[in-house]
């Protein structure tokens, strides 16, 4: 990393993700990475967080932040305020679409999670999927039958469902969905690395990516886009690392997201450092 070659504009906001980035395979931030924040923070320079879990996955690294202002939640579908505990912006599926989601999915006997705001709704078939998706919030609540949950119903919809099971369950879901829901949702479908394999699809609202919400946060704070530090890992991350004006894929990342950021750190999130890094080298905060 050269920061004098990097970018002359003045550094404002640091935005970073999660899972893969802050936090190492534990969940758990490194002692190096969690003190440059803090010490980042009392200068006064906004920091936030950007990811795919829930608010309520979010919160405790809120908290140990000492973070008051916007964070975005499940890939920028959801902003919320760490300090009041409120929702700032909600892109959700709701309406007819939440409904035509929840049978296609039902249709395909793949294992559904229905992100409800701020717990995740399962039924029978993902208990075997709990450890993996708790990643995102261990808020659960488990019901009779996902597809008859009120949820579906909700005025303000939901945030986001996650299903999971084998390739030909989850490419016939996308294919139905894309058809029956069309531009109000986006859809992505991984493969899972934990959990005995297979495959997912995350569903979640049109009009929503962690780029997006960088740019409400950025503007929230009075930063200018330019300004802003993003450090991320994985492919959800790359709207957001194309929109900073400064990125940094962390060196675990795979090579679409290293080439989507600026520049690549050296550290992983399981050695930690490189948030630290950034902070020193490019805030000047050590």
């Amino acid at each position: 990393m050269n920061p004098e070659s990097a970018n002359a504009r003045t550094p404002g906001l640091l935005a970073v993700d999660l899972d893969g980035t802050l936090l190492d395979g534990n969940g758990q931030p490194h002692a190096s990475d969690l003190h440059a924040m803090r010490a980042l923070s009392r200068t006064g320079v906004p920091i936030t967080i950007i990811t795919g879990r829930l608010y309520s996955g979010t919160r405790p690294t809120a908290v140990a932040l000492g973070l008051t202002g916007p964070v975005g939640c499940v890939d920028g579908s959801h902003l919320v305020s760490a300090s009041t505990h409120t929702t700032l912006m909600h892109h959700g599926i709701r309406g007819e679409h939440a409904l035509k989601l929840r049978d296609a999915l039902a249709a395909s006997g793949a294992a559904t999670f229905v992100f409800a705001r701020d717990a995740i709704v399962h039924d029978h078939e993902g208990e075997p999927f709990l450890s993996y998706v708790v990643t995102w919030s261990k808020d659960v609540e488990r019901t009779d039958r996902v597809a008859d949950h009120h949820s579906w119903e909700n005025e303000d919809g939901i945030t986001a469902v996650v299903a999971l099971g084998t390739v030909q369950q989850i490419a016939s879901s996308v294919e139905a969905i894309q058809a029956d829901v069309g531009d109000a949702a986006q859809v992505a479908m991984f493969p899972v690395r934990r959990a005995g394999g297979g495959w997912g699809m995350v569903v979640r609202g049109a009009g929503g990516n962690k780029g997006s919400a960088l740019e409400w946060i950025a503007a929230h704070y009075g930063v200018g886009i330019e300004q802003t530090v993003a450090v991320g890992d994985w492919l959800n991350d790359v709207p957001m690392l194309k929109t900073a004006g400064h990125s940094f894929a962390m060196g675990q990342a795979p090579d679409d997201v290293k080439r989507a950021a600026g520049h690549v750190l050296t550290e992983t999130s399981e050695t930690g450092g490189g948030i630290a890094r950034i902070v020193n080298e490019l805030f000047g905060v050590r």
